[in-house]
């Protein structure tokens, strides 16, 4: 989930979903509040920890810590270096989560099509929507980090492509990035000042995540069908942004003045003004399919494993 969450344009959700943990953690972090304290009082830590499964949540996001703080420089490389292949890798990793969650729509009628068009048209504007600029202010931070964590437990909807739309990922990776830097080398000038700003965005986060797992919750215990459709319909219409040939249509400046992308379009790979890699990026995406594969095969024999005991 780190390593999809770091990636713009790649849901974490996708990942928990196939794994089949998805429903696990959105009761998990609907059932948190403030009886953790009263339940920790009255009966002690281990019975806290295991009623409110957080053994569960410790072990996934430092998961998610871990993969974010080791791969986000190595993917950062692969996608520069590499841009096509590792882009098919990623869209042959989506196109077989579609497959595998749309499939678990039992029941087809005239709402559950209209509901999967929609989220194809939502998933779809939010890829060609032009970044806006971004305020450096506090309250930034922290309505960023609320619809950010909203995106990246939605399956097809990556949080990180819509830190980048709103306009501040720059700024909350920057924040992120120099408030290690600070850690590692000692400047606390540095930790200081962007300690409080990336304090607030894991507050938004923490806000957002707590409302919208509720109200998803309800969601699959009521209209499991039309859920689960208009999440595939946000994966379809995700497959735009990750689709490998790319041209770049507008640049900006980054916070260190280094022109980057602002707006892509994608073009067939006949049209590509490069090499298109046709090749390579078939055998890309063809791993990142058969990798969805074996996560569906891992979830599923976890079930059964679970299902005998």
């Amino acid at each position: 989930m780190g390593a999809a969450d770091v990636v713009p344009g790649v849901s974490g959700g996708t990942v928990a979903f196939i794994s089949g943990i998805y429903e696990e953690l959105l009761t998990t972090i609907d059932n948190l509040n403030l009886g953790v304290l009263k339940k920790m009082k009255q009966d002690g830590f281990k019975a806290m920890w295991s009623s409110y499964n957080l053994g569960f949540l410790f072990s996934l996001f430092l998961g998610v810590l871990i993969s974010i703080f080791s791969l986000a420089k190595i993917i950062s490389y692969l996608l520069e270096t590499y841009p096509i292949m590792i882009w098919s890798f990623f869209f042959g990793l989506v196109v077989a989560s579609v497959l595998y969650i749309g499939k678990q729509i039992n029941r087809w009628n005239i709402w559950t099509i209209a509901v999967l068009l929609i989220g194809i048209l939502i998933a779809y504007y939010v890829t060609i929507a032009v970044p806006a600029q971004a305020p450096d202010t506090i309250y930034f931070f922290f309505i960023s980090g609320c619809i950010a964590i909203i995106a990246m437990i939605l399956p097809g909807i990556s949080g990180s492509f819509i830190l980048v739309i709103l306009g501040s990922y720059g700024l909350v990776l920057g924040s992120l990035t120099d408030f290690i830097n600070g850690v590692l080398q000692g400047d606390w000038d540095a930790v200081r000042s962007n300690f409080f700003k990336v304090s607030v965005f894991i507050l938004g986060c923490v806000v957002g995540l707590k409302v919208f797992s509720k109200a998803l919750k309800w969601m699959f215990a009521h209209q499991k069908n039309l859920t689960l459709a208009i999440l595939t319909g946000f994966m379809i219409g995700s497959l735009n942004r990750i689709w490998p040939w790319q041209e770049v249509v507008s640049t900006t400046l980054d916070r260190h003045g280094v022109e980057v992308p602002l707006k892509l379009n994608s073009v067939l790979p006949t049209s590509y003004n490069s090499d298109p890699q046709i090749v390579f990026a078939i055998s890309c995406a063809i791993i990142g399919f058969g990798l969805i594969l074996l996560l569906e095969r891992f979830a599923n024999g976890k079930k059964s494993y679970a299902g005998t005991n």
